[in-house]
């Protein structure tokens, strides 16, 4: 094929592809957040909940992403993981730390103001506070189930004194499938 054709073929191609149209079942950007939530919470060994955290900027630029675990130099095996035990220091209540907090500590940026953080699960009052100093504004989750708990109260309490605007997502599909191959 001599030069003359490859170009003649080259104009062909790219008149062709533009009169494509964009792809149309793409993901809407809170979907997207949400994803990385639960893809995060995937992380976690938490046996009984698994929770995901994923903070966003205006500009849609994921700012910190984390889950639900021990902190960084706490062995998961030398720690428990029950929830009902006899003593509190065999419970993984005051060892764990939430998604949320490690959202906001995993950040690569060094302002989180008036940013989003989308979770799979409400914040607890100790999130919320981390969430309300952080300058984050508003809170998209997925899951209220245990709103009727004093600590979920307490923190749609602080929420609506320190104006952080938060409410639940409701996902067009049921499913995201992600395939590597």
């Amino acid at each position: 094929m001599d030069l003359p054709e490859k170009i003649e073929n080259l104009s062909l191609n790219n008149a062709q592809n533009s009169t494509q149209t964009k792809r149309e079942d793409y993901i809407g950007w809170k979907e997207y957040f949400m994803a990385i939530a639960f893809l995060a919470a995937k992380r976690s060994k938490d046996p009984s909940y698994q929770v995901g955290a994923c903070v966003v900027n205006k500009e849609n630029k994921i700012l910190g992403i984390g889950y639900n675990g021990f902190p960084i130099g706490c062995n998961d095996d030398d720690f428990p993981w029950g929830k009902n035990t006899p003593s509190p220091l065999d419970s993984k209540f005051l060892y764990v730390c939430h998604a949320e907090m490690n959202a906001i500590l995993n950040k690569n940026s060094a302002d989180l103001n008036n940013c989003t953080i989308y979770v799979s699960l409400f914040p607890c009052n100790e999130c919320a506070k981390i969430i309300i100093q952080s300058g984050i504004r508003e809170v998209v989750y997925l899951s209220d189930e245990k709103a009727h708990k004093p600590m979920y109260i307490a923190s749609k309490k602080m929420f609506d004194a320190a104006g952080v605007n938060y409410w639940q997502f409701i996902p067009k599909n049921d499913t995201i499938v992600i395939k590597f191959t």
